[in-house]
C-alpha cells in the first residue's frame, strides 16, 4: 500500500502551481459531462493537506448544478487541477488531477471506474 507523500503540481503554462499530500493507492475516473471532456483522472484529499502555492488569481472557477463544487482552472492554459468542495460528512476537500501532478507514474496508479453520467446534476 502507498504511504502518503508530499506532491508538487500545476497547470500546462506554470502559473498555478501547488503541494499536496496524497496517498496515491488509487485514483477515480468519471464517466459525467466534465470529467469525460476533460480527462481527468482524481484523487481526493481533506483540504488541510493542499496548498495553492501561486496561482491564485490566474484561476477561473466555473460552477453548475447545486454549484457545490468549484472546477477551478487556470485563466491562461485551461487546465483544470483541482476541484474544491466538500465531502458527503461536509468537511472541505480538494480533488485533485491527478495528471497534473509532477513526476508521478500514471500507469503505476490503479484507476477505479465512477458511473457519474448516472448522478443527478450536482455540479
Amino acid at each position: 500500500m502507498a504511504e502518503a507523500k508530499a506532491y508538487t503540481g500545476g497547470c500546462h503554462c506554470g502559473a498555478v502551481r501547488f503541494r499536496a499530500t496524497v496517498k496515491l493507492d488509487g485514483a477515480m475516473t468519471c464517466n459525467c459531462s466534465i470529467c469525460s471532456k476533460t480527462g481527468t483522472m482524481l484523487a481526493f484529499i481533506p483540504a488541510g493537506q493542499f496548498e495553492l502555492t501561486t496561482g491564485a488569481d490566474a484561476l477561473t472557477d466555473y460552477q453548475w448544478g447545486k454549484k457545490k463544487l468549484h472546477h477551478l482552472f487556470c485563466k491562461r492554459c485551461g487546465i483544470r487541477s483541482f476541484v474544491r468542495g466538500a465531502m458527503l460528512s461536509g468537511e472541505p476537500m480538494v480533488a485533485l488531477n491527478v495528471r497534473c501532478l509532477d513526476d508521478v507514474d500514471l500507469a503505476a496508479i490503479p484507476q477505479k471506474a465512477f458511473d457519474g453520467k448516472r448522478l443527478p446534476v450536482d455540479g
